[in-house]
């Protein structure tokens, strides 16, 4: 496989740039991290983060598929690949 092309061809696939994806993947990441965190403390201490988990994934949820997609996603299914 093209060495570029390792880079660029699912970015391309989504309608963005290298940078844009990798921005995009970095901000993305980083909120699943830190309410990921925010679980796992909620679980000893049920009293904390009582909503950071739902709110996290209905944020990212709207800024993936709802407000920012300009390509739809092809269906896992039909994808030979196997996804990383």
């Amino acid at each position: 496989m093209n060495l570029m092309r390792a880079f660029t061809e699912h970015p391309t696939s989504v309608g963005e740039s290298y940078g844009e994806h990798l921005g995009r993947a970095l901000c993305f990441g980083s909120r699943m991290i830190f309410a990921g965190i925010a679980c796992m403390v909620h679980g000893v201490l049920p009293f904390l983060f009582v909503r950071t988990g739902s709110r996290a994934i209905s944020e990212l949820n709207e800024r993936l598929v709802v407000n920012r997609r300009r390509v739809p996603l092809p269906s896992i299914a039909s994808d030979k690949r196997l996804p990383l």
